[in-house]
C-alpha cells in the first residue's frame, strides 16, 4: 500500500486522464449489466409465445440492445485508451525521475552496480507501472463495481439462490492472499535475475573486442547462457505458482455455478422460480464469476508490478552522498587557486589512500601528480571536483572551502580530460560543443585548433560532421584525447585536469598533445596526472607520491638534481 500510495503520488498529475477513463469504465460496467436484462425480456417474450403486439416490444429492445453495443465501444475506447495514456505518461515521469536521480548519485553509488541492472530498472521495471495503472486498478475497479452490481441483481431476482452463488467466495479470498504472500518473493527474485542477465549483457557487449581477441567467444556464452537460464528458473518457479493458482480459482467458482444449477433445477421443478428468472440469473451469473476467476490474473500481475516498484525506489530512496551544504555559495569564474590543507581520504574498504597531502596551485600555474599505480593521483582529481570527499583536512578553491561551494558551481569551474576519454554517439562537433551547446562553429573550430586536433578532422570523411561511433570507436585513442581537450578548452573553465591523457598515444600524438597543454599553461590552471614523465617537464611544479605521502616536491630540474624517486623514473623511462 505504501507503493501504491507513492505510486498515486506521482500519477495524480495526470488526474483528467483517469476521471475520464474511471467514469467510462464505471459507464462500461453499468452497460454490460444491463445487456442481460434486455436479453432476459426477450427470452422470456419468445419463451411466453411471441405475439402481434410482442413485435413492437422486440423492436425496441433490438434497438436498445444494438445503443448498449455501441456504447460499449464507444466506452471501452475511451477506459482502456486514457487509462494507457496516464500510464504511459506516469511511466515517462518516473523514468525520467530515476535517471535523474541516479545522475546525481555519487560515484561510490557505481561501483557495486551492473550497468545493465541500472538501466533494467529504468526501463523494465517502470514499464510495470503502465500494467499496474492501465490495466491491474481499472480491472479491480470494474471488478469489484460489477461483482457488486451483480449480486445486487441476483438478491433482487432470486435472495435464496443467489446466496448460494457466494459459497465460493471466501475460499477464493483466502487462497488469494496465501498466493500473494507465496508468489511474491519468486517475482522479486526473477526481477533481480533480470537484472542480473541486462548486467552480463552489457558487460559483455563493451567488453566484445577482449572477448574476440581472448577467443572466450564459446566461455562467453556459457556464462551467458547460465544467467539466461538462471531468469528462466526464477520465472519459471513464479509462474508454476501461477499455474496452480489460476485453475484452482476456476474451479472453486465454478462450485457456484454448479450449486446454483443444481438448486436452480430443483426449485424450477417446485415452480419457485420462472425460466425467464433462471436464463436471467444464468446470463448474470457468468459476469459474477468472472471478476472473481480474474482475481488470479490480477494478483500475478500486482506482484510483477510491485516487484518492479521495490527496485524503481531503492533507486529514488538513495541520498547521494556529495550533496550541497545548507547555504552553500553558487560561485562565478573562479581564479583558479587550489590548495589541499592535510587531506586524507580512504574508500569504503578502509585502506589509506591519501595521508595528510598539503599544497598550492595558483592560478595559472600547472601541477604534475606522479608516481606509481594506485598511489592516489586520480583520486586527487576527483577529491578536486567534489567526486569524493575527504575525511580529514579541507580543500580550497580561491581561500573558499570547496564544501561551502555547490557542486554545480564548482564543477563549472574545472574540465576534465581523462585517460579512458568517453565520447558520445553522435558527430565530431557536437562532441566538442557538449562543453558549451551554445557554441558557434567558429568556437568549435577556434578550440579544435587549439587542441591541434583540426587539421586530423579536416581528412575526416566528413569532416566536423563524422560520426564518431558510439564511446568514439571510429577514431584513434590519440584523436579522442586531443577531441576532449578541445572539449575542455571550448567550456573556458578556469581549471583543467589532464588524467593521464597521453597516456596511450604515439609519440607524434603526443608531441601535439604537449604543445596544446603548453599553450594552456598560464591561462589556466593545470593540474595533470602522468606517467610520462616527458609530458609534465615543463610543470610548474611536481609532486612525487609514494605510500599515500608527498615523497618529493620541486620543478623538473630541482627533482633531477636531487637524485631521489623521481630522477630514478624518469632514468628508466629515457633509457626505455
Amino acid at each position: 500500500m505504501k507503493l501504491l500510495f507513492r505510486l498515486s503520488k506521482e500519477a495524480v498529475r495526470y488526474r483528467i486522464f483517469y476521471v475520464i477513463a474511471i467514469s467510462s469504465t464505471l459507464l462500461l460496467t453499468a452497460v454490460n449489466l444491463t445487456s442481460p436484462r434486455v436479453l432476459s425480456a426477450l427470452t422470456g417474450i419468445v419463451s411466453r409465445g411471441v405475439q402481434e403486439q410482442d413485435l413492437r416490444t422486440i423492436r425496441v429492445l433490438t434497438l436498445e440492445i444494438l445503443l448498449l453495443y455501441l456504447l460499449r465501444v464507444v466506452f471501452r475506447f475511451l477506459s482502456n485508451y486514457m487509462a494507457h495514456r496516464a500510464a504511459w505518461y506516469l511511466v515517462g515521469d518516473v523514468r525520467k525521475k530515476v535517471y535523474d536521480k541516479m545522475e546525481r548519485l555519487d560515484l561510490s553509488f557505481f561501483h557495486d552496480k551492473q550497468t545493465g541492472d541500472l538501466m533494467s530498472r529504468v526501463i523494465n521495471d517502470t514499464r510495470d507501472f503502465e500494467l499496474l495503472y492501465a490495466h491491474i486498478i481499472p480491472d479491480l475497479m470494474t471488478n469489484f463495481v460489477t461483482f457488486t452490481g451483480v449480486l445486487v441483481i441476483l438478491l433482487s431476482i432470486n435472495a435464496r439462490l443467489a446466496l448460494f452463488t457466494c459459497f465460493p467466495i471466501p475460499l477464493v479470498l483466502i487462497s488469494g492472499i496465501f498466493f500473494s504472500k507465496k508468489v511474491q518473493p519468486l517475482f522479486r527474485t526473477s526481477r533481480r535475475k533480470e537484472g542480473e542477465l541486462s548486467g552480463k549483457l552489457q558487460d559483455n557487449l563493451s567488453g566484445v573486442h577482449e572477448i574476440q581477441s581472448f577467443g572466450k567467444e564459446d566461455f562467453e556464452t556459457v556464462r551467458f547462457g547460465d544467467k539466461v537460464f538462471q531468469h528462466v528458473t526464477a520465472m519459471l518457479d513464479a509462474l508454476r505458482s501461477s499455474a496452480i493458482f489460476h485453475p484452482t480459482i476456476e474451479f472453486i467458482s465454478s462450485l457456484g455455478t454448479v450449486l446454483v444449477v443444481a438448486v436452480g433445477g430443483v426449485m424450477a421443478y417446485q415452480g419457485r422460480v420462472n425460466v425467464e428468472d433462471i436464463v436471467s440469473f444464468l446470463l448474470y451469473l457468468n459476469l459474477f464469476y468472472q471478476p472473481v476467476a480474474g482475481l488470479a490474473s490480477l494478483m500475478e500481475n500486482m506482484q510483477q508490478a510491485m516487484a518492479g516498484a521495490e527496485r524503481v525506489f531503492t533507486i529514488l530512496d538513495t541520498e547521494p552522498g556529495i550533496r550541497d551544504r545548507d547555504g552553500a555559495e553558487d560561485i562565478d569564474v573562479c581564479e583558479g587557486k587550489v590548495q589541499f590543507e592535510n587531506v586524507g581520504f580512504s574508500y569504503e574498504s578502509g585502506e589509506k589512500i591519501l595521508d595528510d597531502i598539503s599544497f598550492t596551485v595558483e592560478p595559472g600555474k600547472m601541477l604534475a601528480l606522479v608516481g606509481p599505480t594506485g598511489v592516489g593521483k586520480t583520486t586527487m582529481t576527483q577529491l578536486v571536483s567534489r567526486f569524493y570527499e575527504p575525511q580529514t583536512g579541507r580543500i580550497l578553491l580561491d581561500g573558499k572551502d570547496i564544501m561551502d561551494i555547490t557542486v554545480s558551481s564548482l564543477r563549472r569551474n574545472i574540465s576534465p580530460v581523462l585517460q579512458d576519454t568517453f565520447l558520445f554517439n553522435g558527430t565530431v562537433s557536437e562532441n566538442i560543443a557538449y562543453a558549451d551547446p551554445d557554441a558557434s562553429m567558429d568556437q568549435i573550430v577556434a578550440a579544435a585548433k587549439a587542441a591541434y586536433i583540426h587539421d586530423d578532422i579536416m581528412q575526416m570523411p566528413d569532416g566536423y560532421d563524422t560520426q564518431v561511433g558510439e564511446r568514439g570507436v571510429k577514431l584513434s585513442g590519440g584523436q579522442k584525447q586531443r577531441i576532449a581537450i578541445a572539449r575542455a578548452i571550448l567550456r573556458k573553465s578556469p581549471i583543467i585536469i589532464l588524467d593521464e591523457a597521453t597516456a596511450s598515444v604515439d609519440v607524434e600524438t603526443e608531441r601535439k598533445i604537449q604543445q596544446a597543454i603548453g599553450d594552456l599553461i598560464g591561462k589556466k590552471t593545470i593540474i595533470a596526472v602522468a606517467h610520462r614523465l616527458s609530458t609534465i617537464k615543463n610543470a610548474d611544479e611536481i609532486l612525487v607520491l609514494e605510500d599515500g605521502k608527498i615523497a618529493e616536491q620541486g620543478t623538473h630540474s630541482e627533482l633531477i638534481e636531487e637524485g631521489g624517486i623521481y630522477a630514478r623514473m624518469y632514468r628508466i623511462q629515457s633509457e626505455a
